[in-house]
């Protein structure tokens, strides 16, 4: 079924403020730059229970978020913007109706954590822990269900994937193969996924540009089984030939390197079948 969701660019930057609802519903979602702060002063909206997402880069190999519930998002940003440095952005969602309650935005905070936690695609190491369920009726936490669906949704639709689990079809996966290594992944929306229990090069050819980072990936998603190099999660990149890269420690091209079961290449199943 299709959905009509309008965005609002707030200052005409499509990297600027805005707001994006689908029709329909009643999730809001506010996009706010760090560098915007002063907007909340100016929005009554955000001076009530809203649940939020703040998302950055940090040190580490992913990307890093932070996931809370406050009473007022502007009065709680100011503890945020001077005591967390990694963040530029932060995605708020608030009832376009009637507001939430501070237990409505606590089982959001819950339910959030447990399946950003679940997904791995995001760092999260200023959540310490994921917080008890609050005791909602069970009319009212069907209805803050309904609405993370549609949070899911619109942080998916901005190109956030904090939420999404990957899954692969046994019909579409994939491998490379040599020696040294024996990978298999899929391609999907997200980029190329890299399947656990893979095994890829130890080395990294000096030529390889991001060759410092694939080096803190194979610390962070890798174990050595029997002198092999053995990834223990599953991971995702952004394209097939940095996931081959990866695999192989050096560059190549991930569209024509990954084959099927059928010797066919990535880029005759994918891209070849349009034409």
């Amino acid at each position: 079924m299709g959905k009509t969701v309008t965005t609002y660019l707030v200052d005409g930057d499509p990297k600027g403020t805005q707001y994006v609802f689908i029709s329909n519903k009643i999730c809001q979602m506010y996009v706010i730059p760090r560098s915007n702060l002063a907007y909340l002063n100016r929005e009554e909206k955000l001076q009530k229970p809203a649940f939020y997402i703040l998302i950055g880069e940090g040190e580490d190999t992913k990307p890093q978020a932070y996931i809370g519930e406050t009473e007022n998002f502007r009065e709680r940003v100011k503890d945020h913007d001077s005591k967390k440095k990694f963040w530029q952005k932060a995605l708020i969602f608030i009832s376009k109706d009637a507001d939430m309650t501070k237990t409505d935005v606590q089982y959001l905070e819950y339910v959030a954590l447990t399946k950003a936690k679940k997904a791995k695609n995001f760092v999260l190491k200023e959540n310490k822990q994921i917080p008890k369920m609050p005791n909602l009726p069970e009319y009212q936490r069907d209805s803050m269900d309904e609405f993370f669906e549609d949070i899911q949704f619109l942080s998916s639709f901005i190109g956030c994937n904090i939420f999404e689990v990957s899954q692969p079809k046994q019909e579409h996966l994939f491998y490379l193969e040599s020696t040294g290594y024996q990978a298999k992944g899929f391609y999907s929306v997200s980029g190329f996924t890299v399947l656990k229990g893979s095994i890829i090069v130890k080395d990294t050819v000096s030529s390889l540009k991001w060759r410092d980072k694939r080096n803190k990936l194979i610390t962070e998603y890798t174990k050595e089984i029997d002198n092999l190099l053995v990834t223990q999660l599953d991971i995702t990149f952004s394209s097939p030939s940095t996931a081959a890269s990866f695999c192989t420690g050096t560059s190549c091209n991930g569209w024509v390197v990954w084959k099927d079961k059928h010797k066919l290449s990535l880029d005759t199943v994918y891209r070849k079948s349009l034409e």
